[in-house]
């Protein structure tokens, strides 16, 4: 019987092995927990990692405190887009989205529960799933991505409902004005889009880009992050990262962060976390200021 035969990596080769992942690192997503006090942050090697949000923003918090306290591998590609239930964790890559439960992975017992794809014109299209947005009122879940439509499943079914078009490109974010209720997204085209869910309709279209102040040519046009608490809205990408009055479409703050962002998200109205081509999530505690950052 032939025996199996295991290889030790040598300390230092591994330590550079990770320095360099690291160095190619670019965080897609983002969500935070139903107890609100975990974020979970996926990369482009199909990883999820957990931190805790209330030991990194503890007055007593180290550095360690803004090191994961549990990561795993979720898909094979990228982890696009994240959101969360009062119990799952949904996280979508090329093509599809998975469940996982909170509870479960906070134990580090990492299992996937189920896994669903959209309706594709071919059985040979993949397009990437760039956001998932939870619609709670209607127990639905929307996904977009590299097939530029906003598609409806029901949580409690499974199926898919409706198709929503409009945008010329990838769609790359979304997000839920619930009082409206309104889901705006973010995409390739440079367009930040509202969507009536009642009628189905686009009702309003900001194109970021012609707005002297949040343009940034050089980077492109491209909306890669969205996020709302109904009257405000951040968005961000090529343009730069900038909060919006939406009922007057009024840029009001400009961040001041060179890379393009790729993910933005509010936590409590009071802090907002940025992230994109590097290992780290930024904090900022109050508008307009970093006070720390996370780090794979």
């Amino acid at each position: 019987m032939e025996r199996a035969v295991s290889y030790a990596v040598p300390l230092g080769q591994m330590e550079v092995f990770q320095a360099l992942q690291r160095l190619h690192m670019t965080i897609f997503s983002q969500s935070v927990s139903p107890c609100g006090k975990f974020l979970a942050a996926g990369n482009n090697y199909g990883q999820i990692a957990i931190f805790s949000l209330s030991a990194a923003l503890s007055s007593e918090a180290k550095e360690e405190s803004k090191k994961p306290v549990v990561t795993f591998q979720a898909h094979d590609g990228p982890v696009y887009s994240m959101v969360s239930t009062d119990r799952h964790l949904l996280s979508a890559g090329d093509g599809e989205v998975k469940a996982w439960l909170w509870a479960e992975i906070l134990k580090k017992g990492c299992k996937e529960l189920w896994r669903r794809q959209p309706p594709y014109r071919t059985s040979l299209e993949v397009p990437e799933i760039n956001a998932l947005l939870l619609v709670p009122k209607e127990n639905s879940l929307i996904l977009a991505g590299g097939d530029c439509q906003l598609h409806t499943m029901d949580l409690e079914t499974g199926a898919f409902t409706r198709a929503l078009r409009g945008h010329t490109d990838y769609i790359h974010c979304l997000a839920l004005r619930e009082r409206s209720p309104e889901v705006l997204s973010g995409g390739e085209d440079g367009a930040v889009r509202l969507w009536d869910l009642r009628t189905a309709k686009e009702v309003q279209t900001i194109e970021v880009y012609k707005h002297e102040e949040c343009s940034r040519p050089h980077n492109g046009r491209w909306i890669g992050c969205l996020a709302t608490d109904s009257d405000w809205m951040v968005c961000g990408g090529g343009p730069a990262l900038t909060l919006w009055h939406l009922r007057s479409s009024t840029p009001t703050t400009i961040f001041p962060m060179r890379a393009p962002q790729k993910h933005v998200t509010f936590y409590q109205d009071l802090v907002l976390t940025a992230a994109g081509n590097s290992c780290r999530v930024d904090v900022f505690t109050n508008l307009g200021y970093r006070a720390f950052s996370l780090s794979f």
